[in-house]
C-alpha cells in the first residue's frame, strides 16, 4: 500500500512540472511575436530616426533601443531602413549618427 501512494505522489509531481515548462514555453513565444511588414518597419525607423535626433549625438543600438523605447530587433530593422535610404552613418567606435 505504501508503493501505491509514493508512485501517485512521483506522477503528480511529474505532472505539476510538466505544466509549469509548458506554460514558461508559452509565455517565451508570444513575447517574441512581432508582425515583420513594411509599415512597421517604417514606423521603427521613425522611432529610431527621432531617438537619434533628440540625442543629437552618435548612439549605440542599446542606447538608440532604450531612447525609443522599443526592442533591439526592431531597432536594428528600422537602422537597416535608414541605412539603405542614406539617412545615417557609422562611426568608428560602433555607434550610429545620422547623416
Amino acid at each position: 500500500m505504501a508503493e501505491k501512494k509514493t508512485t501517485k505522489k512521483a506522477a503528480e509531481t511529474k505532472e505539476v512540472a510538466a505544466k509549469k515548462t509548458t506554460t514558461k514555453k508559452a509565455a517565451t513565444v508570444k513575447a517574441a511575436v512581432m508582425a515583420v511588414n513594411a509599415e512597421n518597419i517604417g514606423f521603427k525607423a521613425g522611432d529610431v530616426y527621432q531617438a537619434l535626433a533628440a540625442a543629437e549625438k552618435a548612439l549605440t543600438v542599446k542606447e538608440i533601443a532604450k531612447a525609443a523605447k522599443i526592442s533591439e530587433e526592431e531597432t536594428l530593422l528600422g537602422l537597416g531602413w535608414l541605412f539603405k535610404e542614406g539617412k545615417l552613418q557609422s562611426t568608428e567606435d560602433n555607434k550610429i549618427a545620422l547623416a
